[in-house]
Parts: C-alpha cells; sequence; structure tokens
C-alpha cells in the first residue's frame, strides 16, 4: 500500500515552524517525511532556506516518521561530506532516512564560485559522486581524481546497512539512466502518461527499489484563496528544464514569473478547495505503483492544511486502498 508523506519545504518555511508542522504530520496521520535542501528560495516572497541536515537530526528525533532530503552532491557539497552527513543520520536513526541525489539547479549551487557545467558533465559529475558514497558508506578509504577529487577519505560513523541511494528523474531519459545505479526513483507530479512512461523506463532498465512521488498542492478552504496561495508561491516554478536548472537567483526567478497565470501554475500544482478532489488525484497516483507519494502544500501556513488532509484526505486514500 502506498505511504503518504508530507514534504517539509525550507524555501517557504522558517525550520522552527517546519519542525512543528512536522511534529504534527505525524499526529494527524502522515507516514513519512522528506525535505527539501536548498540555499536560496524560488522566490523573494518565500523568504527562507534554512539547512536542511542540521533541521533533519532535530526532525527525526521529534518524530517517528521516515525521512528523505533531496540532495545535488558536487558542487555545493562534497561527496565524502554528504556521506558523512547520510552515515550519521543512518547511525542514529536506523532504517528511517534515505537520501535522494540529483545533479541540482544553479540557483543553490552558483555560491561557489565555479562555473555552472553542461548537463551531460552534471550527469557524470553526479555519477562519480554516486560511487564515491556508495564506497565511503561500505566503510572504505576513497582517493578519486575526477570531476570531483577525493584524497584518502573515510567515514568513520556508519548504519550497519548503508541507507538507499534514490535517483532524481523528470526526464524518461534520467529515469532510464537512474535504474543504472539508484535503489529507487523519486520524480514530481506530472501527467499520468509521462510517470506510466518514466516508472515503465526505470523499470525496465532494471531499476529496482522503491519509488517516490513528490505531489505540489494547494488548498485553502475556497477556490479562490487556493489559487492565491498557489500563484504567489509557486509562479516562479512552472518553468520546464533547462530553464529552472540554469536560472541562477531567486530574484531572476521572480522577474521571469512576473506574468505567469494561474492555468499555467495549475500545470504544475494540483491546486482546488475540494478536498475529495485532491484525494481523488492523489489515488490515481497510487494507482501508477508509487510506493511513497510526499504531498507539498505550496503555501506556508501548514497547520490547516495538514489537519484537513489528516482528517479528510488520507481516510479516503487508505480506504480507497
Amino acid at each position: 500500500m502506498t505511504a503518504f508523506g508530507w514534504h517539509a519545504s525550507h524555501e517557504q518555511i522558517a525550520p522552527t515552524a517546519l519542525l512543528d508542522a512536522a511534529v504534527r504530520a505525524e499526529q494527524v496521520g502522515f507516514d513519512a517525511a522528506m525535505s527539501s535542501d536548498h540555499f536560496s528560495p524560488w522566490s523573494e516572497r518565500q523568504g527562507q532556506s534554512a539547512f536542511a541536515w542540521a533541521w533533519l537530526g532535530a526532525a527525526m528525533q521529534a518524530t517517528s516518521l521516515p525521512f528523505g532530503v533531496v540532495n545535488a552532491p558536487g558542487q555545493r557539497y562534497h561527496p565524502a561530506i554528504v556521506a558523512q552527513a547520510i552515515g550519521t543520520l543512518g547511525a542514529m536513526f536506523p532504517g528511517r532516512f534515505w537520501a535522494a541525489l540529483g545533479t541540482g539547479e544553479a540557483s543553490n549551487e552558483h555560491i561557489t564560485g565555479d562555473d555552472w557545467p553542461r548537463k551531460e558533465v552534471r550527469n557524470a559529475r553526479l555519477r562519480e559522486c554516486v560511487d564515491v558514497i556508495r564506497a565511503l558508506l561500505r566503510g572504505e578509504e576513497v582517493s578519486h581524481d575526477g570531476l570531483v577529487r577525493v584524497d584518502r577519505a573515510r567515514v568513520w560513523t556508519r548504519p550497519p546497512e548503508p541507507p538507499p541511494l534514490v535517483g532524481a528523474a523528470v526526464s524518461v531519459a534520467t529515469a532510464r539512466w537512474c535504474a543504472e545505479w539508484a535503489d529507487g526513483l523519486i520524480t514530481v507530479n506530472a501527467p499520468i502518461p509521462h510517470l506510466r512512461e518514466m516508472i515503465d523506463a526505470y523499470r525496465e532498465a532494471g531499476g529496482r527499489g522503491k519509488l517516490h512521488l513528490q505531489v505540489h498542492v494547494s488548498w485553502a478552504p475556497d477556490e479562490e484563496t487556493a489559487e492565491a496561495i498557489a500563484l504567489d508561491q509557486w509562479r516562479g516554478n512552472v518553468f520546464p528544464p533547462p530553464a529552472c536548472w540554469d536560472i541562477d537567483t531567486a530574484e531572476t526567478f521572480d522577474a521571469v514569473s512576473t506574468h505567469v497565470p494561474i492555468e499555467q501554475v495549475r500545470q504544475t500544482v494540483q491546486v482546488s478547495g475540494d478536498l475529495a478532489r485532491h484525494a481523488a488525484l492523489l489515488a490515481e497516483f497510487a494507482d501508477l505503483g508509487f510506493d511513497e507519494i510526499a504531498i507539498h502544500h505550496v503555501g506556508q501556513e501548514q497547520d490547516a492544511f495538514l489537519d484537513a488532509f489528516g482528517d479528510k484526505v488520507l481516510p479516503q486514500l487508505r480506504g480507497a486502498a
């Protein structure tokens, strides 16, 4: 049966309030949680971007939920540091942590002052990072000279079993490529035929492990408010690759999204004041075979969403299952 989780959006919510929301998510019946990992928000209106790894330790201590995080090793993060962070959380909270690895976005990575590589170079760099991280989590000493460099690194604190390393993908080609190395696949809500094609490509290429989906929703008791929330908070996130990868500041995202209409936002965010409609759409995603669906309410106020979905949506989904 599909597990339904809550997504912690550090770009939108201050870490103390986000921690309170994690506790509340467990109390109202969410099965799991997932965390973003950004240096910059997508919009100045979002106004936050706390350090996810520090927060994850607090959130996992404050709840009993399993957690995942989406991370981009190779530029902002050295892969040995990512391996150390994964090892520590895995050792502290056995069986409750997974990390998804992707190639990143310029809005987070440009801060190092290094050039933002072409996509094929970023893919090659990620593949090197995956091999480095896996070796370190096995307890090996690693030296490596390539797109990333490592000198005699060893992660001393590790769990008995390394946490899953999940591949992050939004295209069919990337899903197929992730099957070479990943312990699972994660993607974001998209039209049903596209998601089905991604799943098929991953599995047919030998992809193993769980299938994860992040679904952006905007809910309020009335449709007009739900639309206003989505338009205010998420209209900068409607641009497909390569724009979403290559735009490098929140100010630029705001500038290019000034005139984005709600109809375009609705292509990215599931917007509705009708809880039954949210449940029905989430059930469609679950029917595709996703093992875990992380629901991201794009509003900055989480309590009403958590209470409403815990009271009405989650029971419908479990009843349907």
